[in-house]
């Protein structure tokens, strides 16, 4: 035991030596910083309280911390496509890291997050009080935050106190469990709400240059967007999002099924034997996908791939489909079954299914509300729409519907041969269908792409949305900070990085994927 510890701590000062993965710590320290600033601290925070105290919570709290956030954001993102993973690099190539354990540069990165406020997000806050209803017998699922006036709901955001909880029956019962564990203490209990966002991003971590390396794609490169990629190291261990537990059970599900038929496997302490299940261990994956749906309801899709994973739907004759068919409706009703007993075992009911429309109660950058308010720009204009939100309402349903019929689609095609490739585009279509998009939505299918040999233009549109979601997220975080013109100017600095240093280097990583 001692040896492996000595042997995981020597992997971490390996990769400490390197002198980009310093430069994406300094980064997300200067993130971590910058989040004590006001824009997304609550008023009852401690922080906040400290900051009051010491005459510096006005204007110049804001600038320093929108600058710290800003020069944070372009380290790690400078830091990140410094550490690509380069085939013909050679062992004194500063900008490689084939000999560093991506899972030790995830460590260093992600430990000034580990105490600092939710970042770039208020949602902890709200997992926090959704615990607090629990443990005062409240169903989340029936009343908002506000029901129960303190602490707990005054630091939840005003637009989420008055709204039930739209997540998963087991998801808020964790919630609960760590509320009692910290003592009933607000603040506390919405940072250790990082606990179960970092378990989620160590079995991200962990598992998915394995499943990349069994279905022949390259582990390193898998590695490098996945796992290191800065909206999951800002967002699942930053901001704490739910959103990482549910894609690491996910992923779990992946590796479980993507076991090689015939050979057995040891994930620490445990050992996979698949002479004990036989050829059907992908029903163990649709188990753990159905606990997976039970933190958030979009990993029941990943039933669809699994079976697909271990036999392809080879050709459209009448046997071929009823076999197939079958067996994605076995995996989907064990995913349903344990879902609904986990359910039944939490107590809190499907209560969710009334509140599913809560996240889109928010206007946020999801396309078709985009389009929505453009037409209703129009509508207003000649006051054609008394209620103002006609458009917005119609555009969003469009959505739903072209989304629906585009997953289909992919299902029939896609799917049957490249199950990886189809979930990974079908959750990225339905994070984009959805009516309020958060960068982190989209790390449901941007974690998935690199799982198989992806086309050179999609895993190009992939990186370069990465940029886009971090100049969105350092914008929408000046603008709260009051330093619009410091976001703004901070984004082209971003693009300008990934522009004119990185492009030639994004280019080679596209050939190496061709």
């Amino acid at each position: 035991m001692f040896s492996v510890l000595a042997a995981k701590i020597g992997n971490v000062a390996e990769a400490w030596r390197v002198k980009n993965v310093r430069r994406g710590l300094l980064g997300t320290t200067l993130i971590a910083l910058g989040a004590l600033s006001p824009a997304y601290l609550p008023r009852n925070s401690p922080w906040w309280q400290m900051l009051t105290d010491a005459q510096i919570s006005g204007w110049p709290t804001r600038l320093v911390g929108t600058i710290l956030t800003m020069a944070g954001l372009f380290l790690l993102l400078d830091a990140w496509f410094r550490l690509r993973p380069r085939p013909n690099a050679g062992a004194d190539d500063e900008h490689a890291y084939h000999h560093v354990r991506h899972w030790a540069i995830l460590l260093i990165w992600g430990a000034p997050f580990l105490f600092a406020p939710p970042i770039f997000s208020h949602d902890a806050y709200s997992y926090a009080a959704q615990g607090w209803l629990v443990h005062n017998g409240i169903n989340p699922y029936d009343a908002g935050p506000a029901v129960l006036p303190g602490s707990f709901a005054d630091q939840v955001s005003w637009v989420w106190r008055d709204t039930p909880a739209p997540y998963g029956p087991l998801s808020l019962q964790l919630q609960h469990l760590i509320v009692d564990l910290t003592g009933f203490r607000p603040y506390l209990s919405a940072v250790a709400m990082r606990t179960l966002s970092v378990i989620g991003v160590g079995l991200i971590g962990l598992l998915i240059p394995r499943i990349a390396r069994r279905n022949g794609a390259d582990p390193a490169l898998a590695a490098w967007f996945a796992t290191l990629n800065p909206i999951l190291v800002i967002d699942f261990i930053g901001g704490a999002h739910n959103d990482s537990l549910m894609m690491g059970l996910v992923v779990t599900a992946l590796w479980v099924t993507s076991l090689p038929t015939g050979q057995s496997a040891r994930l620490g302490r445990f050992e996979y034997n698949p002479h004990r299940w036989g050829s059907s261990w992908w029903l163990l994956g649709a188990v753990v996908v159905g606990v997976a749906a039970t933190i958030k309801q979009p990993a029941i899709m990943a039933a669809y791939a699994l079976p697909l994973m271990v036999r392809p739907w080879a050709d459209w004759s009448r046997r071929e489909v009823a076999v197939t068919a079958g067996r994605v409706l076995v995996s989907f009703g064990l995913a349903v079954g344990t879902f609904a007993l986990v359910t039944l075992g939490t107590g809190l009911g499907f209560g969710w299914i009334n509140a599913v429309d809560v996240p889109g109660r928010v206007i946020t950058i999801a396309p078709f509300t985009i389009l929505g308010q453009a037409i209703q720009l129009v509508l207003n204009l000649f006051q054609l729409d008394p209620t103002g939100w006609a458009a917005i309402r119609a555009t969003r349903g469009f959505g739903v519907v072209v989304a629906g019929l585009l997953i289909a689609w992919m299902a029939l095609t896609i799917a049957r041969t490249r199950p990886l490739q189809f979930l990974a585009y079908a959750y990225l279509v339905a994070a984009l269908a959805l009516p309020a998009v958060r960068s982190w939505y989209l790390l449901w299918g941007g974690l998935l792409l690199p799982l198989s040999p992806t086309p050179r233009r999609v895993f190009s549109i992939a990186i370069w949305t990465t940029v886009v979601l971090l100049c969105y997220n350092g914008i929408n975080m000046a603008w709260r900070n009051d330093a619009m013109a410091l976001g703004l100017a901070a984004a082209g600095g971003i693009w300008w990085l990934a522009r004119t240093r990185h492009s030639p280097e994004l280019a080679s990583i596209e050939e190496e994927q061709a």
